[in-house]
């Protein structure tokens, strides 16, 4: 049973997509059942995607090539990163600046291709991003510029990730630290901020009124979606269930068990 939204039958009536990759493609480092699928219809149809992430950590390419590892086939052009939406951001508040950054090539990389240079001595902004490798001497770094009116950036909110293990410390974790010290709260650019979901909707050149954010939580993909104007589609192959969205003063545009619906609506248009 799902949900509808007004005027939006099924995903045939979708032109765009913008898609969640954990909890919508992958849980626990194995392909969600149908992602590939929904995938294959989206290539073979010529239908605009782009798969978001949260993590900064990893270029496109590594991306790409860790999903292909997972037996799921996503071009690193069709990966859209909230390191991407923040160099992209920062390149359009101020060109060719520079910033004091804890995180990882991710970013970076992301950062110099946007024109940034990386900087400790006066650098126009502080930015945080995920990052396995952080010591108490960068964060204290960053404390001190934050201190001195240094503007306060971070890639995402998540105070936590997934792994196999369990639980792990994410940038929102690492940004409390430097808020805690410092008083100050940091601009998130990354998911629930709709300014990702707009940076990715103009690298598609779509239109709101035909694209569709497909998530697994209520908190940053539905919300970021609601409130770029999209249709939102919530699945629940990740962390949430129907009780769950239920708890909130918003709801989807659509509730499915999983892309596999999805899936199986293009695949009855199609004829396949």
């Amino acid at each position: 049973m799902t949900s509808k939204w007004p005027n939006v039958e099924s995903a045939v009536d979708v032109a765009s997509w913008l898609l969640d990759m954990d909890g919508v493609l992958v849980r626990e480092e194995h392909p969600i059942e149908g992602a590939n699928r929904f995938l294959d219809i989206l290539e073979k149809s010529g239908t605009p995607f782009l798969v978001l992430t949260n993590n900064s950590m990893y270029t496109r390419r590594d991306l790409s090539a860790r999903l292909a590892y997972r037996g799921l086939n996503v071009p690193e052009n069709r990966i859209w990163t909230s390191a991407l939406a923040t160099a992209g951001f920062l390149a359009d508040q101020r060109p060719k600046g520079s910033a004091f950054v804890i995180g990882e090539v991710g970013l970076t990389t992301a950062l110099h291709e946007a024109g940034y240079t990386l900087s400790d001595n006066d650098p126009d902004y502080v930015v945080i991003g995920e990052t396995r490798n952080y010591n108490f001497e960068r964060v204290t770094k960053a404390v001190r510029l934050v201190e001195a009116g240094v503007r306060f950036i971070a890639t995402n909110p998540d105070p936590t990730g997934p792994s196999l293990e369990g639980t792990m410390p994410a940038t929102g974790a690492l940004t409390a630290l430097v808020s805690r010290a410092t008083g100050k709260e940091p601009y998130f650019v990354g998911k629930p901020n709709p300014l990702m979901v707009r940076s990715a909707m103009r690298v598609l050149s779509a239109h709101s009124e035909s694209t569709a954010m497909v998530g697994d939580r209520m908190d940053t993909d539905v919300i970021g979606g609601l409130e770029a104007g999209l249709h939102t589609v919530l699945v629940l192959s990740g962390v949430s269930t129907r009780e769950d969205a239920d708890r909130f003063p918003f709801r989807p545009s659509r509730i499915v068990d999983s892309v596999a619906t999805l899936a199986d609506e293009l695949e009855a248009h199609h004829g396949n």
